[in-house]
């Protein structure tokens, strides 16, 4: 398989976000007095943007409440990103090693585009990031596939020689649609049975797993 550039997902693929997504979530549900919910619910409550997150956590009798639940998430999360969130191991020398043999990097997330920007400038700001792109306004979340497909334009490279990496079935439909081989990451928010079931090409159970797979 020819492979020109690797395109990840953000959150549960490359960075272990989880908790400092759930303390942000639980107190904007605080702030608009709804329930909050244990870390692991998280694990599918996250991944398909932040509206869609509180639309499902506040629950359908208080939809009211949303914009200013993501408001609230949004203050907090600011100041509050990077308290926990760090790489999962072996990330950095995947990288590293996928940059240096001229593979093109990019990374297409969900997570608000500033937030996404910021925190890879902070965690792998030393690698070139030919794109960078968060989830913006007025434009549709993944899985669809617009901003995939806008990515890979971007990259000047064909859907058949990207490889897209994720670790959630909204990840692995944003690829198929786009075109793109897919593969699932074992380590993030989502079971491996969530990515087979959504077309994951390929699983991996370490991140340099990924390098034999694309010929490195």
């Amino acid at each position: 398989m020819r492979t020109d550039a690797v395109l990840f997902d953000l959150d549960g693929t490359l960075l272990d976000t989880l908790t400092d997504l759930c303390n942000s979530a639980n107190h904007a549900l605080q702030h608009v007095g709804r329930p909050t919910y244990p870390l692991d619910a998280y694990r599918t409550l996250v991944g398909q943007g932040v509206r869609n997150l509180f639309i499902d956590a506040i629950g359908p009798d208080h939809q009211g409440l949303v914009d200013d639940a993501i408001t609230a998430f949004h203050d907090h999360y600011a100041d509050h990103r990077f308290d926990t969130t760090a790489p999962y191991p072996g990330i950095d020398t995947m990288l590293k090693r996928l940059s240096d043999t001229g593979i093109k990097l990019g990374v297409l997330s969900n997570k608000p585009h500033a937030a996404t920007v910021d925190v890879i400038s902070r965690f792998f700001g030393d690698l070139d990031w030919p794109v960078v792109r968060g989830h913006k306004p007025g434009t549709e979340p993944k899985p669809d596939p617009t901003s995939a497909r806008e990515v890979l334009a971007e990259l000047g490279i064909e859907p058949q020689h990207c490889v897209y990496v994720g670790d959630t079935k909204v990840d692995m439909l944003t690829g198929k649609a786009a075109g793109m081989f897919t593969v699932g990451v074992s380590w993030g928010f989502r079971s491996v049975v969530e990515l087979k079931d959504n077309g994951a090409d390929a699983i991996v159970e370490a991140p340099e797993e990924l390098l034999q797979l694309t010929g490195h």
